[in-house]
């Protein structure tokens, strides 16, 4: 499609779109703890909560980036 093979198109969207949606997701949880007037350390908390999956999938491309360093 375009001139483009199926895993760059996949690669894209798998980088960008997911990046994209954890950003977005980002600020759903900020606007949570916005609206429900959470304060410090319960904004804190949902973020620690809610986001630690994703820090899990990002990590996961820098030890990949790591590795193919070596």
């Amino acid at each position: 499609m375009f001139g483009y093979s199926e895993e760059q198109i996949a690669t894209f969207g798998l980088t960008f779109g997911v990046a994209g949606f954890m950003l977005y997701m980002l600020f759903i949880i900020g606007h949570l703890a916005w609206e429900s007037k959470a304060g410090k350390f319960g904004t804190f908390v949902l973020f620690l909560g809610l986001a630690f999956g994703m820090t899990g999938f990002a990590v996961k491309y820098l030890i990949q980036w790591a590795i193919d360093i070596k």
